[in-house]
């Protein structure tokens, strides 16, 4: 059952709690709020101001599972506090560990100030979870996709499109690295794992995966630098550095370019361009 007084003192005091600076957000001269608006939690939650609002006035019908997993992530909260905040809102908390997909505050708080870098953060099975705009301006949009093709892996080997964006020279390296990868990912999370059912369903599909699949390779790394072909400003080389969330398989991987070089002036038009012509 919903405790409403104890979920809307709740999210007022995390909401009064967390600074401007905390998410990302400009602090402007003008502020007198203590902590954040309620207009800037539900942006940060993708929900409507009134939706939020009328939570923390002990209103409005009961939310649902993915609104408070959404309200958790907004306000940038712990594994414990997501925990109170579902039994707060009548709900059993989702299973922590390696398939949740919550998001650790520390993580977060870096995550939110690299705004003028590429960057995601992705799962243990390369489904990306958050991108930064410049992120989405290199790669495409690739939050959106649904089932098995959030992974990277799985569209690598069912979708040719997906390839596009990498120097075809790379290209059979990337199909070791990805097999490599998941059969890494299978043994530590075992039979009946997600991991042990994207290998299955790429066995059924993909004529190339059960070729390299076959070799059992193991331990083969992301190269430093990983070359994109960007259908806008063209070949780019980008020196990737990756942040592991302890304890969660969340890894936050940030994409910078050589000072001074061509891929660094690529990534400053990139920067201006945005995500315009992708969409």
């Amino acid at each position: 059952m919903i405790d409403r007084a104890g979920l809307a003192a709740f999210l007022r005091r995390r909401r009064e709690a967390l600074q401007p600076e905390d998410v990302g957000l400009p602090r402007g001269r003008r502020r007198r709020t203590s902590g954040l608006r309620r207009e800037e939690v539900a942006a940060l939650c993708h929900m409507s101001t009134d939706y939020y609002a009328r939570l923390e006035r002990e209103r409005g019908p009961q939310p649902s599972e993915q609104m408070i997993a959404s309200i958790a992530q907004g306000l940038r909260l712990s594994l414990d506090e997501r925990d109170h905040l579902f039994r707060l809102a009548g709900h059993h908390p989702p299973a922590s560990g390696p398939a949740s997909e919550h998001i650790g505050p520390g993580m977060l708080r870096i995550f939110d100030r690299l705004h003028d870098t590429p960057a995601e953060i992705v799962t243990e099975l390369g489904e990306t979870l958050r991108q930064t705009p410049l992120g989405v301006a290199l790669t495409g949009d690739l939050t959106g996709y649904t089932g098995p093709a959030r992974s990277i892996g799985y569209r690598w080997f069912t979708d040719p499109a997906s390839r596009a964006l990498y120097a075809p020279e790379d290209h059979a390296f990337l199909s070791r690295m990805f097999a490599s990868g998941l059969r890494g990912v299978l043994t530590l999370r075992g039979p009946g794992s997600r991991a042990a059912h994207l290998a299955d369903l790429l066995l059924a599909q993909s004529e190339e995966f059960r070729a390299v699949w076959e070799e059992h390779e193991v331990g083969i790394r992301p190269h430093e630098v990983k070359r994109f072909v960007h259908p806008e400003v063209g070949a780019l080389e980008l020196t990737c550095q990756t942040l592991l969330e302890p304890g969660r398989s969340h890894f936050l991987l940030v994409y910078t370019a050589l000072p001074g070089s061509e891929s660094y002036e690529k990534l400053e038009l990139l920067s201006v361009i945005g995500t315009q012509t992708l969409r």
